[in-house]
Formats: structure tokens, C-alpha cells, sequence
């Protein structure tokens, strides 16, 4: 049978302009000419988010639907977090904060890169952001200008194209297949130019759970300074990795001035609708921060500080019961997804699986679209994540045991 087609989503607004007669709203013809400014013409909307959007209608709409297209821990909060934020409330902690966050917080988070992610930071070093989002963003703010080149290892998470976009920049994708294979140093070579500006480094990464091993680090390091690259380090799945070690590379010899670090609570606390991270740079770049942050939102709300200071600062088995438990998801899923020939190597972070479905259809659209119409099996195509993503789908394993096992049983049933 034919696949289906993909989903096409228009977003646009209309402005309907009330008539004092009575008459019906009419749109002025003036609308016509209106437009947005124009470095927001290269700027997207997320395909994540529309599939996400999708899935939810259909279960509203009463349909079964195998959720693995998301991105967000399956844990609830932390109770010892919720309980920080009820005290900060009892406590009317709830006034302005300093735009670059309460101090308590910003020594703590001083002292937990120092300690485990090596990277020799003071106070004064540290920004708390509203999720780690606004911390990258404000780091290509702070660092590209129009026509500036970001080089990026491809597949790749689909935000920082816009993000990039909306600095008027250029995204050039270094394949990580071949950097691996053919060396970094010399793969980043090939792609760099005189417009190189800056290096994005994603790692446990997403899509594809790859951990960047240190020596590997190490030459994307060697070539930043050697080509006077700023990096924009990417480490929100920093606690989430299963084989290797996660190498902060602002932690290397020369990196810390030439690196902005964001970080974020979401995937290690499982704190994604809190809205908190951190960033972690030197001048002139903190002041890039620091200007991004005060005119976009001024600041992280004050009791969301206070309970993000008790995930830093209460002794806890959290990130190791993660850890163990999205190893074992991780496991279960690939042993079935092998099992149905969807051949998926094993990711060494992260909670994502990027096998390969070119047995189901080529075009990774497609075969989300089979799997979701025909399986119920909500998947986000690899495409999505570049073309070296294409002919993949990620699923996310980052959901309950039951899932998982329903979801792939009916995959063997209706594929």
C-alpha cells in the first residue's frame, strides 16, 4: 500500500479588525503588507514540536499512540526539589532576584563545575538562564555576526540551525561519521573557512548518543585554538552516559576563555517545565550573557532558583537511579529494534536511539509516518536532524518499561 504523507503545518496570523457599524470584521488590505523583520526569515518553527503536536491531538481525539518522539526524563521531579521550592514560597522568596541569579546558587553551580566537570570557573563566571535554551542562545548572540560560519557535528539537535539563523549566520555541517573515521582535525580542515566564527560541541549528543571520547575532544579543541574559535559547548545530557566519560572540553588547556558551556536541569533533575539552566564563560562573553539574559527575560524566576539550588546542594542517589534506569530502557529497546532489523548502534549517552529504517522506507518522513499510522509508534524522522540523518528515525527511551514493550510488540505485529 502507498505510505501516507507526510503532516504539512502553515502557521500565520490574521488581523481582524472589529467595524464600528456592525458590519462584519473585515482584514485591511495594509496587512498585505506587513512583514517580519528580516532576520526572522530564516527562522523555523520545530518539526519536533509539530509532531508533538500531532500525537496529541490524536490521543485526544481517543487514539493509541506509542510515545517515543519526545524528549524529556520520564522521572517526576525530585520530591527534596519540590519541597525547596514550598520553603522559598512559605519564606516570600519570591522579589526580584539579580538578573545573573541569586548568588547561593551561582557559588554552587562555581563549585560543581569545578568539582565535576573540571572547568576552573568562579562565581563570577556563572549565569543561571532559563533553560538551557536561552543559554545557547545567548551565546550566539554573543558571539555571531551576520555571515559568520558555525561549524557543527551532523546529525544534529534542529534548534541551533535557527538559532544560528537568527544571528543571520550559516550553519556548515561536519558529518560525524567522517570526522571519526577520517580524523577531526583534518575533517574540521575541510569545512572551515575564513568565515569560520565558532564550533558548536554536543555532547552525549542529540540524536544519535554519541559521547565524544577525550582524545577526540581534544583535537576539536586543538583546532579552536589553532584557528581562534570560539566554542559553544553543549553539555545538557552531561549525566546521562552509559559507556566513555563525558569530557567537558572548557575543562582542556586554553578552552575555558574561548568557551561559553550551557548546561541545563532539565534532563539530569528532570526539570524541563521549570525552565532553569546555567551558563559558564569568561569575558567578554559573560557580558554577551548577561545583556542577552537582562533584555529577554530579565532573569530565572526567585523560588525556581532556591529549589535549584537544593538539587546542587542535597545529598542524593537521583542521577545514579537515572543513569541505571535509562540503561536498562536502553537495552530493552535496541535488543527489540535490532530484533525487527532496524539495525541501531548502541548510543553511549543520552536516552535516544537512532537505528537505521531504510528496510521500512529510505525516506525517514516516510517511514516515521508508517510507523505512526500503521504501528502507533510515534518517532521523529532523521531527517529532521540534518541530511546525514536521513534514512534514521530517533526514538526516545526515555519512558516507562511498558511502553517500550507495547510499542515494539506492535511493531512485530504490524510492520
Amino acid at each position: 500500500m502507498d505510505a501516507p504523507q507526510p503532516a504539512r503545518y502553515n502557521f500565520g496570523f490574521q488581523r481582524i479588525v472589529a467595524n464600528p457599524g456592525g458590519s462584519k470584521p473585515t482584514v485591511p488590505a495594509s496587512v498585505a503588507g506587513f512583514r517580519l523583520a528580516t532576520r526572522l526569515e530564516e527562522v523555523g518553527f520545530s518539526d519536533i514540536v509539530n509532531i508533538r503536536n500531532r500525537v496529541m491531538t490524536l490521543r485526544a481525539q481517543g487514539a493509541i499512540v506509542y510515545q517515543f518522539e519526545g524528549g524529556e526524563p520520564y522521572r517526576p521531579t525530585p520530591d527534596y526539589i519540590k519541597d525547596a521550592i514550598h520553603s522559598a514560597l512559605r519564606e516570600d522568596k519570591t522579589r526580584y532576584a539579580p538578573s545573573s541569579g541569586i548568588p547561593e546558587l551561582r557559588r554552587a553551580i562555581a563549585e560543581k563545575v569545578k568539582d565535576r566537570n573540571r572547568i576552573e570557573a568562579s562565581e563570577q563566571n556563572v549565569i543561571v538562564v532559563n533553560g538551557g535554551m536561552q543559554g545557547l542562545f545567548g551565546a550566539f548572540q554573543s558571539v555571531v555576526d551576520p555571515g559568520d560560519e558555525v561549524l557543527i557535528f551532523s546529525p544534529y539537535w534542529t534548534p541551533i540551525k535557527d538559532l544560528v539563523a537568527h544571528c543571520q549566520g550559516r550553519l556548515v555541517l561536519v558529518p560525524t561519521n567522517e570526522a571519526r573515521s577520517q580524523g577531526f582535525r583534518e575533517t574540521l580542515t575541510r569545512y572551515a573557512t575564513d568565515r569560520t566564527r565558532a564550533i558548536y560541541f554536543n555532547t552525549p549528543t542529540n540524536p544519535s548518543g554519541v559521547v565524544f571520547t577525550k582524545p577526540e575532544t581534544e583535537e576539536v579543541a586543538s583546532f579552536a585554538v589553532d584557528r581562534d574559535l570560539i566554542v559553544i559547548a553543549d553539555e545538557a545530557y552531561e549525566d546521562i552516559v552509559f559507556e566513555g566519560e563525558h569530557v567537558s572540553i572548557a575543562s582542556l588547556d586554553g578552552l575555558l576563555e574561548r568557551t561559553i558551556t550551557t548546561f541545563t536541569l532539565s534532563k539530569s533533575f528532570a526539570m524541563t517545565g521549570w525552565r532553569i539552566g546555567y551558563a559558564v564563560a569568561t569575558e567578554p562573553w559573560m557580558t554577551g550573557l548577561k545583556k542577552a539574559t537582562l533584555y529577554s527575560s530579565n532573569g530565572v524566576s526567585t523560588p525556581t532558583q532556591w529549589a535549584a539550588l537544593a538539587a546542587f546542594t542535597t545529598a542524593s542517589n537521583f542521577l545514579e537511579t537515572s543513569r541505571a534506569a535509562y540503561l536498562q530502557r536502553r537495552d530493552l529497546l535496541l535488543a527489540g529494534l535490532n530484533e525487527l532489523g532496524l539495525t541501531c548502534a548502541s548510543p553511549a549517552g543520552a536516552f535516544y536511539a537512532f537505528p537505521d529504517i531504510t528496510s521500512i522506507n529510505k525516506d525517514s518522513r516516510e517511514a516515521a509516518e508508517l510507523l505512526l499510522g500503521q504501528a502507533q509508534v510515534a518517532t521523529v524522522p532523521g531527517v529532521v536532524f540534518g541530511p546525514q540523518g536521513e534514512g534514521h528515525v530517533r526514538f526516545s527511551f526515555s519512558t516507562s518499561i511498558e511502553t517500550i514493550e507495547a510499542g515494539l510488540e506492535s511493531m512485530r505485529r504490524n510492520l
